[in-house]
């Protein structure tokens, strides 16, 4: 799902100020307050803001968006991010890919590597890798998320436990500015705590929309990781802790 750039500029507005007022955004665009009524309407159906009487609110905390709406969300960003990481990745690795639309992003970037091994806890990935010969894909068993195909619970996480690769690709719901790496899905957690413990280098995905967002459990700390892609990061303390635990920064960001 792709985004109207006037609709980008809306969504990005609320995520920037925490609402967006109709008579506020009607002057921005310079269009009647009737067709802001109905872009509002139309984000919010789509779970990317929450209408409140005069305006809209950009979503957070324990509310996590919608899968597929959150895969217009800076999607031209995480096609990017998705190449830089799959530069990283060799022919004939080993590797995890975990749920999220960057991961995603990320496994459509490697489809043209040969002699993968790639293990996933999400069904997206393995559907779209599945039919490429040169790619071998093991899918862990477990609950299915029927919101985003992802595999969560024990089962998932003691299949994970059997391997050690060479490299696994992360995402995250938020990145608090102390480097804590948060989602929404305990389930979900564990089996991301699983991967990082059996990688020998983690990537790290998200596009910068992560800093501003908030979500209550504890993946754990971007020292952790080896990598980190992003679009941009403006965040000082994120830089530091970069620099302070040798996790190599690559922004991807557009000139």
């Amino acid at each position: 799902m792709f985004l109207s750039p006037r609709h980008s500029e809306i969504v990005q507005m609320a995520r920037d100020g925490g609402r967006v007022l109709v008579d506020d955004l009607a002057a921005h665009f310079q269009v009647t307050p009737q067709t802001i009524r109905k872009d509002l309407n139309e984000l919010c159906d789509k779970r990317l803001l929450s209408r409140i009487h005069g305006g809209a609110l950009f979503p957070s905390g324990i509310e996590n968006m919608e899968y597929e709406a959150r895969r217009g969300i800076a999607a031209e960003e995480k096609e990017d991010i998705g190449r830089a990481a799959a530069a990283l990745i060799p022919d004939n690795a080993s590797l995890f890919i975990n749920i999220g639309t960057t991961t995603e992003a990320v496994s459509t970037a490697l489809l043209d590597h040969k002699g993968l091994m790639v293990i996933t806890n999400n069904i997206n990935v393995a559907n779209r890798m599945r039919v490429y010969p040169a790619i071998e894909v093991v899918i862990a068993g477990g609950v299915v998320r029927g919101a985003d195909g992802g595999i969560v619970g024990e089962a998932a996480v003691d299949f994970i436990r059997q391997f050690k690769v060479d490299y696994a690709v992360i995402g995250a719901s938020a990145i608090d500015h102390d480097g804590a790496l948060l989602d929404f899905d305990f389930r979900e957690v564990r089996v991301a705590q699983a991967i990082i413990a059996n990688a020998r280098h983690v990537v790290l995905v998200s596009d910068q929309t992560k800093f501003e967002r908030n979500a209550p459990v504890r993946i754990g700390h971007l020292s952790q990781v080896d990598t980190f892609i992003t679009d941009r990061c403006d965040v000082a303390s994120i830089r530091r802790i970069c620099q302070e635990s040798d996790v190599n920064l690559v922004e991807t960001a557009r000139v």
